[in-house]
């Protein structure tokens, strides 16, 4: 065998065996939320967990709404998979509106025990308060934020607009829940998918994410309103179409693998 086709052997056999790490990893992550209150699908987790893991370390990874850790933890293992980029946890602990006409709540003690039993206490900054109150003094730039506090219209919209103006060019916001009929759909509506400031829009799960950019380009403007109709189409019908369309569908809005 010659060097090139030695090269060429080795490259690919270092590919399936990392792919068979990456595996195992998501397989043990799966384990360990698998038995922790939340409202994440395993799909929108494995996102979380690669955009950290992809995260340079130019900004912190922030998230707005931990509940009990269980997106906590993809960001977590993400990171720690990566750069090593510490995550801002901020959550006042008490719950939503709903969760309080039951009475009162505090989850920040099952959260710490969540977040040290999966071993990312190390990288986990947890900041109890409200997502407006930490932004006053929050002074960090930011490369990822997700964004699943109170999902009413007027909240969402508020975390957009106090966290946008701290995450870097370059960087990646992602909402939670932007399903058709739920408010933060309505929030990615009018200032992302319509926006001048967001390129490489995709969807998965219940999760719309996009990258931040100084002006995105005429090229990018129409592809964005592409998908949001794409987007509205496939929730409003989604339910209702034969499955190839449902396929075809998904893998336009869904985003592509890297090839590196």
């Amino acid at each position: 065998m010659d060097k090139e086709n030695h090269t060429k052997v080795f490259i690919i056999s270092a590919k399936i065996i990392i792919k068979g790490i990456m595996k195992s990893e998501i397989d043990k992550i799966k384990r360990i939320v698998d038995n922790i209150d939340g409202w994440l699908a395993d799909v929108e987790g494995e996102f979380l967990y690669n955009a950290a893991r992809n995260c340079t370390g130019k900004g912190v990874i922030v998230e707005i709404g931990s509940w009990k850790g269980k997106s906590t933890i993809w960001l977590g293992k993400g990171s720690k998979a990566g750069n090593k980029v510490e995550v801002y946890a901020i959550d006042p602990h008490t719950g939503s509106s709903e969760h309080q006409k039951e009475g009162p709540v505090w989850t920040f003690e099952e959260f710490k025990i969540n977040i040290k039993n999966a071993k990312i206490d190390d990288i986990v900054v947890p900041i109890v308060k409200t997502s407006a109150d930490a932004a006053k003094n929050f002074k960090k730039p930011v490369e990822l934020i997700f964004i699943d506090g109170a999902h009413e219209y007027e909240m969402v919209k508020l975390d957009f607009e106090l966290w946008f103006p701290k995450l870097v060019e370059g960087g990646f916001i992602a909402f939670h829940d932007t399903c058709w009929g739920q408010e933060p759909a309505r929030v990615v509506k009018e200032f992302v998918f319509t926006s001048r400031n967001f390129r490489n829009i995709g969807i998965v799960g219940s999760i719309t994410f996009a990258q931040k950019v100084k002006q995105n380009s005429i090229k990018d403007m129409i592809r964005n309103r592409y998908l949001l109709l794409l987007k509205m189409f496939r929730d409003f019908l989604g339910l209702y179409l034969p499955e190839p369309i449902k396929l075809a569908v998904k893998k336009i809005i869904s985003p592509k693998k890297s090839k590196k």
